[in-house]
């Protein structure tokens, strides 16, 4: 018989998952599996215990595509081992539907941006790693990271494609840098898992 799984994840203990929870039980999932992990940890056991369980026909649905994915090239990874299983796929708060002919049109074009941003990144990286051969590397303390060097870390990272350290190079800073900024985002994102997710009232 198919089912419906959902998946929700908190990057902290002290939060509360009840907001995913409430949501999927409403679109009438069998089961709920919850993570408590950041999203840039790799190792998530509900999920993997979770994928596990799917059979050809199953559907899963979560309240929003960031709580399954650690990126958006994790995330069409994990969609499209679900499409090689003949498992569905459902985001609530994106009406994204795998299940029907335009739920699937939107996950292609999903999978197609993602894949164009990694060639962008790939190309911009190779240039740059030549550029910063070329110009020699330069001793001394490296640099405080401004706002956008920040962001541009963070991306190359979720690419998935260059190493922490090949990030430090190409970015002139420190391996501890680059991990010191990806700390600061989990922090962020444990703040905003806090402010969305609301706990559920207490029944007397």
């Amino acid at each position: 018989m198919e089912k419906r799984f959902g998946y929700a994840r908190i990057s902290t203990a002290g939060q509360s998952a009840d907001l995913q929870i409430d949501a999927l039980e409403r679109a009438g999932c069998d089961r709920v599996f919850v993570d408590t992990a950041s999203g840039v940890k790799a190792h998530r056991p509900e999920l993997d215990h979770m994928i596990e369980l799917l059979r050809e026909g199953d559907v899963v649905v979560v309240w929003r595509l960031d709580r399954l994915g650690r990126s958006m090239q994790n995330l069409v990874a994990l969609m499209n081992r679900f499409q090689e299983m003949g498992v569905g796929f459902v985001s609530l708060t994106e009406s994204i539907d795998t299940t029907t002919p335009g739920g699937m049109l939107t996950f292609n074009l999903f999978a197609a941006l993602s894949q164009f941003e990694r060639d962008l990144i790939s190309e911009r990286t190779k240039a740059g790693l030549e550029a910063a051969r070329a110009r020699g590397r330069r001793g001394g303390r490296p640099a405080k990271v401004g706002g956008k060097d920040v962001r541009e870390i963070r991306r190359l990272y979720d690419s998935r494609i260059l190493t922490v350290k090949q990030i430090a190079d190409l970015m002139h800073v420190s391996r501890s840098t680059v991990y010191r900024v990806l700390n600061s985002r989990d922090d962020a994102s444990r703040h905003d898992d806090a402010g969305t997710e609301t706990t559920r009232p207490s029944v007397a």
